[in-house]
């Protein structure tokens, strides 16, 4: 009985971590129409809402950038098909990023994938066989986010970025109204609520073919019933769901972290978001570098980056690099003076910038200068004589002379992120790494 017990709990942590994208993504997509959400922008489906300021202390999403303004929306063409229309950027910056229901990346439009033109393209279904004469972008779950940034470059280009967020549209073919995402049984206590909601996701927004092996276990769990099995469950089920889901939750926050520091303690995202193997669209590179065949792995890495990045783009159109530790190994904390000297500046075709979170919310933290990111379109940056870089990491000013390189840090741990859109070759091959974060004093 032990035994089956054991089993039961570690069919249930495997089955949590499978399905975690699926919950926190849907849950990011149904705040956002609602309009309770941790991001400061919100619209119903198939409309787009502009953030018409970066983003900083307030919001609650995990890691967001501080480099562009989001332009976000939540499609379902369930219905029917929609068309996109993109603006002509006049070769700036853009991404309009697709991201399923299970956070798979799966299409791109935008300066790398389709260039800056103006252009219109057809959102369908999976099985949808509308015909426009546009390119078609399928949809493999029906619903999605379309995650877009638009590069600005400080207070003043806030006007011409505004005029770009609103020339964005999604335009319905058909009249019928979004149905929405699906409500798990308020019967369900709240002990078991993730795993209803889980339960009517998983039916509402099916996987891919390839993972049937996962819905076998989840059958023993309850999660392909037709009706709640969790109104009322037997004991056994209970424990081993709440078990399944801490030590779950336990596996995902080790998952997240990225693993033991690597020596110089900077941790490559490049590949964190190749888990999609299944629908690569437009603007996505299906190629062997680019996917993680082994589904195991896949599901690992793909809850791993929804709870530390969720929405994070392929490394092709923008790597993330971070770190917890300095260069001895120590975690990072403002209890201590930092500097990073990048005698090579990152190649990027677009721009880089490093910004400040802490730890393990993954947040931003207000500071008295109001910076939360630093890059190579900060005003007033100094550089060596030689070209190089140095920035100052520390919760403290460094002192007039050198604030303009200061990126302030929390007053406790914290985690930056060096983000470089539109990476250079040598960045994609490894050739080019970031020196490690030096400790030069305390206090």
């Amino acid at each position: 009985m032990a035994n089956q017990e054991g089993d039961l709990v570690k069919t249930a942590t495997r089955m949590f971590v499978y399905g975690y994208p699926l919950v926190a993504s849907l849950h990011e997509l149904a705040g956002f129409t609602s309009g309770g959400g941790s991001l400061p922008v919100n619209a119903p489906f198939n409309e787009f809402a502009a953030a018409r300021e970066l983003l900083g202390p307030e919001t609650t999403f995990v890691s967001p950038n501080n480099d562009t303004l989001y332009l976000l929306a939540a499609v379902d063409v369930r219905p029917g098909p929609l068309v996109l229309g993109v603006p002509d950027t006049g070769g700036r910056y853009y991404v309009i990023q697709f991201v399923d229901a299970w956070t798979n990346n799966f299409a791109y439009v935008g300066r790398r994938a389709t260039g800056t033109a103006a252009r219109e393209f057809l959102l369908v279904g999976p099985g949808d066989a509308t015909e426009s004469g546009l390119e078609t972008i399928r949809v493999p779950t029906g619903v999605a986010s379309l995650v877009g940034r638009i590069q600005i470059n400080g207070p003043e280009d806030a006007a011409e970025v505004h005029a770009l967020q609103d020339s964005f549209r999604l335009t319905p073919l058909h009249a019928e109204p979004a149905p929405g995402l699906p409500e798990p049984d308020p019967r369900v206590a709240a002990e078991l609520r993730w795993w209803e909601t889980f339960r009517v996701q998983l039916a509402a927004f099916p996987p891919p073919p390839a993972d049937a092996p996962m819905l076998e276990p989840a059958a023993t769990l309850g999660l392909t019933a037709p009706e709640s099995p969790y109104v009322d469950p037997g004991p056994e089920l209970r424990e081993a769901l709440i078990a399944g889901e801490r030590a779950g939750r336990e596996q995902v926050e080790a998952l997240a972290t990225g693993g033991a520091a690597p020596a110089g303690g900077w941790v490559s995202a490049l590949h964190s978001f190749d888990y999609n193997s299944d629908h690569l669209g437009l603007g996505t590179i299906d190629a062997p570098e680019w996917r993680i065949d082994d589904r195991e792995q896949a599901y690992a890495v793909r809850a791993g980056a929804a709870r530390g990045g969720l929405y994070g783009n392929h490394g092709y159109e923008a790597d993330y690099e971070m770190t917890y530790v300095d260069a001895g190994g120590q975690q990072l904390t403002g209890e201590h003076r930092y500097e990073l000297r990048l005698t090579e500046l990152p190649p990027v075709d677009a721009f880089w910038s490093m910004t400040m979170y802490d730890v393990p919310d993954f947040l931003l933290v207000a500071n008295p200068i109001d910076r939360y990111s630093i890059g190579d379109r900060t005003p007033g940056l100094r550089y060596g004589d030689d070209g190089s870089l140095t920035l100052y990491l520390q919760h403290e000013s460094p002192g007039p002379e050198k604030e303009s390189n200061w990126l302030p840090t929390p007053a406790g741990a914290f985690r930056p992120i060096m983000r470089l859109y539109q990476p250079r070759p040598e960045v994609l091959s490894g050739a080019y790494r970031l020196p490690p974060i030096e400790r030069v004093g305390s206090g």
